[in-house]
């Protein structure tokens, strides 16, 4: 398993008035991608980089690719976008109480 290298902790709700519970962002280090191992042609610098949200009800994570490790590192931290996505469940909240969308 890769070493977790970043964090961000959240707080969410169910959308509609559910009580705040912690939600933990992780993203872990790039890795190189295995020739065979995905099915798209690799070169041994095209990396990827894994992500999870930790506290929702569901099991939220992925891998991202890019062509080298900066840019899969860069498309994992873009973690906006997946919490996005799940607005229709959730409302996402800074620790301070804050919402973290401007609506």
């Amino acid at each position: 398993m890769t070493e977790r290298i970043a964090e961000r902790s959240l707080q969410y709700a169910v959308r509609g008035g559910g009580q705040r519970k912690d939600l933990v962002i992780r993203i872990f280090s790039p890795f190189i991608v295995p020739v065979g191992s995905v099915n798209f042609e690799v070169d041994g610098v095209v990396a990827g980089c894994r992500w999870e949200l930790e506290g929702l009800p569901e099991k939220v994570s992925d891998t991202t690719y890019g062509a080298d490790s900066v840019q899969a590192l860069q498309l994992a931290a873009n973690i906006d976008g997946v919490l996005a996505a799940l607005r229709d469940k959730y409302d996402f909240y800074f620790r301070s109480g804050e919402p973290y969308f401007e609506d």
